[in-house]
């Protein structure tokens, strides 16, 4: 039976207008960037993080905050640099003195919002960036024994220079593996670079309107939980997972939370199209931004200079599938 909501109307009927709604939206001031925007709210509903990885200046905190302003989701940024000291991230127990009395007094980080901006994370020093593995993880941090939950929904969505220029740090592995989705961002054609000097030099810069609440978002990821998915679909997830393990160029394979994020990121793409069920093609278009930060390649592989996307797109040939992998 297919889930209804609102008046009557198919659950996928209502996700595809409200998450058209929401890309055209941001759209309107990120141009250019149509499958990036998608694939940037695919993972915010499927409740996940996402790394979003380019040079300087190609717009990727200005799109994360476009998706900030077009919710009444609250919003925190965290500048990462090599000083940043974990307890930037999370937040300190301070004494606080009253009459008569003292206590300690927790107060919570930037990371105690809906929305995080981890802004260029991989300029901090590994143990800065740990702070964020058991927010991304556990919704919570510890600080003194104490667990603080974070408000829901919460995703952090990151961006990183590329790991060649100056003064960037490797992410640690158990960092990555907590990202849903690694997205490049690419460099924009002489095209689109036209239209983004059209819209961002005039008298008034683009702004987002507030178009989504925290309870519709809840609401969008809960629909988003609830597609089936077949055996069939799954069988081929874990044919391409296990195949990532059995590569010559890899030294460690994708995670079984490599298989979930292609799982989860295939219904958003199945509801984005107005569709109950999720098809092939929706596993394969998620498998590799749910996968290239998930492969430790070997050191063979550095040196024909093979890449993730590279061994990924030959697995992908390579492994079967069916034409409806929902039915």
């Amino acid at each position: 039976m297919t889930e209804t909501t609102g008046q009557g109307r198919a659950a996928p009927t209502v996700f595809a207008e409200r998450f058209k709604v929401l890309k055209d939206a941001i759209g309107e001031v990120i141009v250019g960037q149509e499958a990036m925007i998608e694939d940037l709210l695919i993972v915010v509903l499927a409740g996940g993080h996402a790394l979003l990885e380019g040079a300087p200046g190609l717009g990727k905190t200005r799109l994360v905050r476009a998706f900030a302003e077009a919710t009444d989701l609250s919003f925190g940024r965290i500048q990462f640099t090599p000083d940043l000291m974990p307890s930037d991230v999370t937040g300190t127990v301070l004494l606080s003195e009253e009459p008569g009395r003292a206590r300690l007094e927790f107060q919570p980080g930037p990371v105690f919002h809906n929305v995080l901006l981890a802004d260029e994370i991989n300029r901090a020093t590994p143990k800065t960036q740990s702070a964020l593995l058991e927010a991304m993880q556990e919704r919570s941090v510890t600080v003194a024994g104490t667990v603080h939950p974070l408000p829901r929904p919460f995703c952090t969505l990151a961006t990183q220079n590329p790991l060649e220029m100056e003064g960037t740090y490797p992410l640690p592995e158990a960092q990555l593996d907590r990202f849903l989705f690694k997205l490049l961002v690419p460099r924009p054609d002489a095209a689109t670079l036209t239209r983004i000097l059209e819209t961002t030099t005039g008298a008034h810069e683009g702004r987002v309107p507030r178009i989504f609440g925290q309870g519709e978002l809840l609401e969008l990821q809960r629909l988003l939980r609830a597609v089936p998915v077949s055996s069939r679909a799954l069988a081929f997830v874990v044919e391409l997972i296990e195949a990532t393990h059995a590569h010559p160029l890899v030294r460690l394979g994708a995670s079984p939370r490599g298989a979930q994020a292609i799982v989860l990121a295939a219904k958003g793409y199945a509801l984005a199209a107005g569709r109950p069920n999720v098809e092939l093609e929706d596993l394969r278009r998620a498998a590799l931004p749910a996968l290239r930060h998930r492969l430790l390649l070997s050191f063979e592989a550095e040196v024909e200079g093979a890449s993730s996307d590279a061994v990924l797109a030959e697995l992908l040939r390579k492994v079967g599938g069916v034409g409806r992998a929902g039915r």
